[in-house]
C-alpha cells in the first residue's frame, strides 16, 4: 500500500471574533474533507516564515486556500490601495514565500480563489484590485452567501491541464471574489475565462502541477470540482 500524500493547507487567521477573543487560525472543513476523500492527509500550515523550508521538506503537495482578504498591491508594483482591499500581511507574506518554495522544489501546487492570485503574484503577475472598477459590464463575481451554488459559466481553453482534467469546454462554477488576475506571471497560461473576460483559471506548464482556480471546487458541487482534487492528489503521490 502506497503512502498517503501529506498536503499542506494554508490557514486563515483572525485576531478575534465569535469563535475566540484571542488570535486564532482557522480553515474551512471542506478543504480538508476533499483532501481526505481523495486519499491524502491534510496538514495545516501556520504563518511562521521561519518554518517554510521545514514545511516544504515534509509536504507532498500544497493547497493555498481562499480567504476574506487581499494581497497588497505593493507586491506587484502598485502603490495605491483600493478602498475595498483588506490586508492580512503575515498570511500573505507566508503564502507567497511557501508558494515560491514549493515551485522551486517542483512540488504540486493548487491555489483556490485567493490562492490563484498568490500563485500569479509569486510568479511576477499583477491583479485587478476591484473588478467592478476595472471590468466593463462585469458579472457579479462576489456572491458570499451562495458559495455552494453555481453562479456563472466559464470557458475552458483546449490543450490545457484544466481542460484535460474537467474534459469540458465550458463548466459552471460558484463565485466569491472581487479581485482577479490582471497580468499573468512568468510562465503562466490562462486556461479559463468568464463571459465578461475575467480570468478564472491559470496554470504554469513548466511545473509538475501548478494550477490556480478562481472558484471554490472544495464545495464539490460538480463532478468537475471533484476531478480537480483527484488530479491534484494524484500529482502529489508522484
Amino acid at each position: 500500500m502506497s503512502k498517503k500524500p501529506l498536503i499542506g493547507i494554508t490557514l486563515d487567521s483572525l485576531e478575534t471574533g465569535d469563535y475566540a477573543t484571542f488570535p486564532f487560525y482557522g480553515v474551512r472543513q471542506k478543504y480538508c474533507d476533499r483532501v481526505v476523500e481523495e486519499g491524502g492527509i491534510p496538514f495545516p500550515l501556520t504563518h511562521d516564515l521561519g518554518l517554510v523550508r521545514e514545511y516544504v521538506s515534509l509536504i507532498d503537495g500544497l493547497l493555498i486556500t481562499g480567504g476574506g482578504h487581499d494581497i497588497s498591491p505593493t507586491y506587484y508594483g502598485v502603490e495605491k490601495i483600493h478602498p475595498t482591499v483588506t490586508l492580512k500581511p503575515q498570511r500573505t507574506a507566508f503564502e507567497l514565500a511557501i508558494a515560491k518554495a514549493v515551485l522551486e522544489k517542483n512540488i504540486p501546487l493548487l491555489g483556490i480563489c485567493g490562492g490563484e492570485q498568490v500563485i500569479n503574484v509569486a510568479l511576477g503577475g499583477s491583479l485587478i484590485q476591484h473588478i467592478p472598477d476595472e471590468v466593463p459590464d462585469p458579472l457579479d463575481h462576489l456572491q458570499p452567501q451562495r458559495r455552494n451554488e453555481l453562479i456563472h459559466t466559464i470557458t475552458v481553453k483546449k490543450g490545457t491541464l484544466l481542460h484535460k482534467i474537467v474534459e469540458k469546454d465550458e463548466i459552471s462554477v460558484n463565485s466569491v471574489h472581487h479581485q482577479a488576475v490582471k497580468t499573468p506571471g512568468q510562465g503562466i497560461m490562462v486556461n479559463a475565462l468568464a463571459a465578461d473576460g475575467v480570468i478564472e483559471g491559470i496554470e504554469a506548464p513548466a511545473y509538475r502541477f501548478c494550477l490556480g482556480l478562481q472558484w471554490h471546487p472544495e464545495f464539490a458541487i460538480t463532478s468537475q470540482d471533484k476531478a480537480l482534487f483527484m488530479a491534484f492528489l494524484e500529482a502529489a503521490r508522484g
